[in-house]
């Protein structure tokens, strides 16, 4: 079909096709912007390569994790936003001494994290941290249950 029948110039035309092909460089455009970002894919390794186990008793929350090797300085215990528990830090690759080299290395060195959206009930104005013998151990106490409201006695007056 000839579109120069139906009254449609060359010009036309290629500003018609500069517009289709401008909306597929778009549309591509919008897939990269949906890909996750670096640190994005880094944070989620680093959440992925800590394993936790979580329990939970009468009066806490209790978190424990892994950290052989680790000092307390090397770990952050934060509470974000008020609900969000993170856990995070770094374990360091040992100097290279001369003369030494790795025939294999197969513990895990760089950042690690975790975070734990929190229950309602959790405060977290009570929140302890302690790392012994290569395990940290993480408390949140909970709130106390609310009381029920009693009901209360208005006087009437008369007027």
């Amino acid at each position: 079909m000839d579109f120069r029948l139906m009254g449609l110039d060359a010009p036309v035309l290629h500003a018609l096709h500069q517009m289709m092909d401008l909306s597929d460089d778009t549309s591509s455009d919008k897939a990269s912007h949906n890909a996750p970002t670096r640190s994005y894919v880094r944070d989620a390794k680093a959440m992925a390569a800590t394993p936790a186990d979580v329990k939970e008793y009468q009066n806490s929350y209790l978190f424990v994790i892994d950290m052989p090797g680790l000092k307390s300085g090397d770990i952050k215990v934060q509470v974000e936003d008020d609900n969000v528990l993170v856990i995070s830090g770094e374990r360091k690759r040992e100097e290279e001494k001369e003369g030494v080299k790795y025939l294999r290395m197969e513990r895990r060195v760089g950042k690690f994290m975790r975070k734990f959206v929190l229950p309602e009930n959790a405060n977290t104005d009570a929140v302890s941290a302690v790392c012994q013998d290569g395990v940290l151990t993480v408390s949140v106490e909970k709130l106390p249950p609310p009381q029920p409201k009693k009901p209360r006695t208005i006087e009437v007056k008369i007027a």
